[in-house]
């Protein structure tokens, strides 16, 4: 906890992303006998047109406990060795969870963004902490997420009549470009296609990398 404190101290929440090319997905989970495993998958997308240029899937040993709050912890070991892994360093990362929207405002987004000094988003599809009034029923309506007074996300409204996603500043963007980024990486789902490839890949799916 002491560690997120110094590290949340770090988080810069202002930069843009308008010129960003290349536009990562991570996404975490965990296999093996009791989950000892941590498995990373990281797709690099191409913002043109959200198709895949790069990827990479890691995995290895659990060596942090599972304690609420602290589950960086456990997944940003093996997201860093995916990582290492591409050939296309991406401009951003779009996180699987959250960012600045943690009781001490340092989801894994963030913490990943100050370690990597890279800009991140975290795109969560539940809220971890605070509350958020539900935005209007249009594509790209979106709401405050605030917890003890203080806006530490979005509501974001990415389809008519879908539940919204939680977005908020990981690191190096303000909350106004995250939203616009995600809601750009969003075409016919509810979660960006950054989230839905890594997701796949993660799975065990087999993608075609095109020149793009």
């Amino acid at each position: 906890m002491a560690i997120q404190r110094e590290l949340a101290a770090r988080v810069i929440e202002h930069g843009a992303t308008d010129h960003a090319q290349w536009i990562a997905g991570v996404d975490v989970g965990f296999e093996g006998a009791e989950n000892r495993i941590a498995r990373a998958a990281v797709v690099v997308l191409n913002r043109a047109n959200l198709a895949p240029v790069d990827y990479a899937i890691a995995r290895v040993p659990v060596t942090f406990p599972y304690i609420p709050g602290l589950l960086a912890f456990r997944e940003i070991p093996v997201v860093l060795k995916a990582l290492e892994q591409l050939a296309t360093a991406p401009d951003v990362l779009i996180v699987d969870g959250q960012g600045r929207a943690h009781p001490r405002r340092l989801g894994i987004a963030s913490h990943l963004g100050v370690l990597l000094d890279l800009p991140t988003i975290g795109c969560a599809k539940s809220i971890l902490c605070g509350t958020a009034k539900s935005p209007t029923n249009t594509r790209g309506a979106w709401s405050p997420l605030v917890d003890r007074g203080e806006t530490i996300g979005a509501a974001l409204r990415t389809r008519v009549g879908i539940t919204p996603v939680y977005v908020s500043v990981g690191h190096r963007v303000s909350l106004k470009n995250a939203r616009d980024l995600v809601l750009c990486c969003c075409k016919n789902y509810r979660l960006p296609e950054t989230t839905r490839w890594a997701h796949r890949v993660a799975g065990g799916t087999k993608i075609e990398i095109r020149n793009s």
